[in-house]
């Protein structure tokens, strides 16, 4: 399947980084190579080089540039093909686990510093390769091998710092597709080591190339002084036309006190054929290139490579037959002790500064520490009034972070005030709510036993007139009187069963109306819970039309320990519910089974409405959640998921099928 638009433009920015860093890693190597390493005066002209080396300086260059290219490109398609394939389908609006979006946080953490490290290894490489086919000398080979690293430690860095800007919009896209997030995701730098990581390596370049071009500058004087020794002898002899050749100036420059042992002369004759004093000596033809070239604009300065450890000063003669001759000293210009001068305080330099940055980098840890601790706080702690106020110690940028983490902490005790107090109006709102439905079914199941009453006080006022009228009537028997008081008996024993029946409804609505912070432990039977839900929820079923059957597999008399009036109002909402998921549809059943689970009591409840829509499903018992519009809050379920939780020790769980219904399980510690 082909990229998207954006990842194809998202390859071009990556490719782009990588040209622009490849491209002025070699364009700062080709400038400053030549100082560190005391090339020649003019031999960056391109006809020479091309006399003297395989390939120009520029050519291999390009052909550096060219292989960092592609070595980078490869590398990017295999660390970035997780991310190609993540943009791909965020583009084209996918599903994405949160899984992959772990694995893409991880990765566009990790990859910075895996580029980075590449880079080092891929410009030490290719430097060192080049190195040693270009360069002869260990020396020269030592200081074109440091100056590599630098370069390379100061490219590494910038690959990191740009690769991790151009991730940063990677990670942000993961925050669009979800918000859960963890901590500790890839690779852990404290910012004390991404300090030193950033800032030593790239003090150390400083130093090292300010030493490798202050040591070229003083071989070059150091060079122009030997040169200008020798000069001076040699144009004291005033030597003329009849006395060059090469028996006479052999016997000349063997007058000429040589500056160190190590120091030679040559004679080169028209012919180019070149005659030195020391039997392990020689002149290369890099020599003999260099002087065709740059004799005259060099007043007499000639190299034995591309290198400054080995120079000569030359003297142009003229013989009689008016043939060119050249004389002078070649001699060696490395100075050890100056070398080892410079390395021994670049070491000390970065050794001190480094644990300058340490301790620097490690207070500033410390104040960001500090400030994460009280945020922790603020998400640990039991109480937010226990969190102090972070002490305001700088006027920086630490004390910004303190001052606001401050302000933070104003609003989050503020903020959760706010909640504690909406939390408390809106749970006594839905209590009130619940009143209201009561009071309905109050009035409905408390109207017909008043009028049996009513009609039973009727009856015995009739019978009291019948037996006070009998009292004087000798027809009456006393076979009647028992008969008179078998029916009042009757009558009374109709109030007794009534009056009996209201107070249970007056009982459980008594203990509905108490407030929801109320925590009344007692024992309770199964029988007494299933007969008070049925009291409260009877006008409620009797006018949506739908049937509560209750099945039990347990004993009634099984004991429960708790506030019987929570888990009474938890089965009622649950109910009410599942009544409100028929939507008005009649003749429905609702099934409540009490069955045994191990040490626990199971109460399911189980509607056949069709089942819960999935954003419902992911919401539920997390927050206030409800399918009913503007009708609900749905702080019912969540307050009796918390409620069951609290007061219970127990849990509240679901099952639900699409097109067929939805089935809660409430779990009961019997222990």
């Amino acid at each position: 399947m082909k990229n998207t638009k954006e990842v194809r433009a998202f390859k071009w920015k990556f490719r782009f980084l990588v040209i622009i860093v490849d491209f002025i890693t070699v364009l700062l190597t080709y400038y400053i190579m030549p100082l560190v390493q005391g090339f020649p005066p003019n031999s960056e002209n391109l006809a020479f080089q091309k006399e003297v080396l395989p390939f120009t300086h520029i050519e291999q260059y390009m052909v550096v540039f060219a292989l960092g290219i592609t070595a980078h490109l490869v590398s990017f398609k295999l660390l970035m093909g997780k991310i190609y394939k993540y943009l791909n389908k965020y583009y084209r609006k996918e599903k994405i686990s949160y899984n992959e979006i772990y694995e893409i946080r991880k990765t566009c953490i990790n990859i910075p510093y895996k580029v980075s490290i590449f880079q080092m290894i891929l410009i030490v490489s290719i430097g060192i390769f080049f190195n040693f086919i270009m360069l002869a000398s260990a020396f020269a080979i030592l200081k074109f091998t440091l100056m590599i690293i630098a370069i390379a430690s100061v490219v590494s860095i910038a690959m990191l710092v740009g690769t991790q800007k151009i991730l940063y919009g990677v990670i942000m896209t993961t925050y669009e597709v979800t918000d859960k997030y963890e901590k500790n995701v890839g690779y852990r730098i404290t910012n004390s080591q991404n300090l030193l990581l950033q800032v030593v390596p790239f003090i150390a370049v400083v130093l090292i190339v300010i030493s490798l071009i202050g040591y070229s500058k003083v071989v070059e004087q150091e060079g122009l002084t030997t040169a200008n020794y020798y000069k001076a002898y040699l144009d004291s002899k005033n030597i003329n036309q009849f006395e060059v050749n090469e028996d006479a100036l052999k016997t000349i420059l063997n007058e000429i006190p040589k500056e160190n042992e190590e120091d030679y002369y040559f004679i080169i004759n028209p012919n180019d054929e070149i005659y030195v004093s020391d039997p392990n000596g020689s002149i290369s033809d890099f020599v003999l290139k260099y002087r065709d070239y740059f004799y005259d604009k060099n007043t007499g300065m000639l190299y034995e490579k591309f290198e400054s450890d080995e120079q000569l000063y030359a003297l142009q003669l003229t013989d009689t037959d008016g043939n060119t001759w050249y004389i002078g000293f070649k001699f060696h210009v490395i100075d050890f002790d100056l070398l080892i001068y410079f390395a021994e305080l670049i070491v000390v330099v970065i050794i001190a500064f480094s644990i300058l940055l340490y301790v620097w980098s490690k207070n500033m840890s410390n104040n960001l520490i500090r400030t994460t601790n009280r945020l922790k706080d603020i998400v640990t702690a039991q109480d937010v009034d226990d969190n102090t106020i972070l002490p305001i110690a700088s006027n920086d940028e630490f004390g910004d972070l303190a001052y606001y983490y401050n302000k933070i902490q104003e609003f989050t005790k503020n903020n959760i005030t706010q909640i504690h107090d909406n939390q408390e109006t809106l749970m006594e709102n839905e209590r009130l709510a619940s009143l209201g439905q009561l009071i309905g079914g109050i009035a409905h199941n408390l109207k017909t036993p008043i009028m049996s009453i009513s009609g039973a006080a009727e009856g015995l006022n009739d019978l009291i007139k019948e037996y006070d009228a009998s009292i004087d009537d000798p027809e009456v028997t006393p076979a009647d009187h028992h008969d008179i008081a078998k029916d009042m008996f009757t009558w009374t024993d109709k109030i007794k069963t009534h009056t009996e029946y209201m107070s249970d409804v007056i009982t459980a609505v008594k203990g509905q109306a108490v407030t929801l912070s109320a925590d009344e432990q007692m024992a309770f039977t199964v029988e007494e819970l299933i007969k008070r839900v049925n009291i409260l929820m009877k006008h409620e079923l009797k006018n949506a039309i739908i049937y509560l059957n209750v099945s039990l597999s347990v004993d009634n008399e099984l004991t429960l320990s708790g506030d019987v009036n929570s888990l009474v109002q938890v089965i009622n909402n649950m109910i009410s519910n599942s009544i409100q998921a028929y939507n008005g549809q009649t003749d429905k059943n609702i099934d409540m089974k009490f069955v045994q689970e191990g040490e626990n009591l199971v109460i399911s409840i189980t509607d056949y409405a069709g089942g819960l829509p999935q954003n419902v499903q992911d919401k539920l018992f997390k927050e206030m959640v409800t399918t009913k519009g503007k009708n609900g809050t749905g702080l019912g379920l969540y307050m009796s998921y918390s409620t069951i939780k609290a007061r219970f020790n127990g849990n509240i769980t679901f099952e639900t099928k699409k097109g067929e219904g939805t089935t809660f399980y409430i779990i009961l510690p019997l222990i």
